[in-house]
């Protein structure tokens, strides 16, 4: 498993008060970690549903905002009950990290239809998937799981205000909602474009100073490999097989 390194500037600030719940929220200790992670999900999704009402909606914001808060809550707790439990498995952190850059894309999709720029949200969900990939594609080739200065909790955190911002906004200058929405998700992917193939560029450099030995291996095809080794033990049932005589 990839060693796990954040230079995230709120984690220090944010992780400790979440993780410090998670005795008060008394998780039974049959209850598996990836239960966590699909709740943490389903907060996700609600908080998409959140954005994408929070232009015409007051409630919209808060949902988003107590949704996105939930998500990290999960995301927080998820590997301290799975220490605690004794339930560390490979799988749950495939899970984790398979559904947060989902999370973050149905994020992106519910401010798209909140102002109703899908083109926008088109580029911003492929904006995150591309760095993603990324960031998984380095960690494997290094053995470092590294999250940047502005990582998933900053980015989190951002949208959490703005959640409770535009839920202002609504209540007080509804005509103001859209432009809002409109103006955060133009930045959000002014700023995806910009730092992506920056990112890339990085990660390059870094994974051919710090990576491992490069795989320098064919592929192996197994469906070539099988059919040889069928018609291998085909010819030599043929060779050995006796040939029959005829007593009449």
């Amino acid at each position: 498993m990839s060693k796990r390194v954040s230079h995230s500037l709120l984690d220090p600030v944010i992780g400790p008060p979440m993780t410090a719940l998670y005795p008060y929220l008394q998780i039974p200790k049959w209850f598996p970690p990836e239960g966590i992670v699909l709740i943490g999900h389903l907060s996700a999704i609600s908080a998409a549903i959140g954005l994408a009402f929070s232009t015409r909606f007051w409630w919209g914001g808060l949902l988003a905002a107590a949704g996105i808060v939930g998500n990290h809550l999960a995301d927080c707790v998820d590997g301290k009950h799975a220490r605690a439990t004794g339930q560390c498995r490979n799988g749950g952190e495939l899970l984790d990290h398979f559904t947060d850059p989902l999370s973050f894309t149905y994020w992106m999709v519910g401010l798209a239809i909140a102002c109703g720029r899908l083109d926008l949200g088109l580029v911003s969900v492929i904006a995150l998937m591309s760095m993603a990939v990324l960031t998984n594609l380095r960690a494997k080739l290094t053995g470092q799981f590294t999250l940047a200065a502005f990582g998933p909790t900053e980015f989190k955190t951002l949208l959490a205000g703005f959640g409770l911002t535009i839920s202002a906004a609504v209540l007080y200058s509804p005509s103001s909602a859209t432009t809002l929405c409109l103006v955060v998700l133009s930045v959000l992917c002014v700023v995806g474009i910009v730092l992506l193939p920056i990112q890339l560029v990085q990660s390059v450099r870094e994974v051919n100073q710090c990576g491992e030995k490069p795989d320098t291996s064919e592929w192996e095809v197994s469906r070539s490999n099988t059919a040889e080794t069928q018609s291998d033990a085909t010819q030599n049932m043929m060779r050995t097989e006796p040939i029959g005589s005829n007593d009449g």
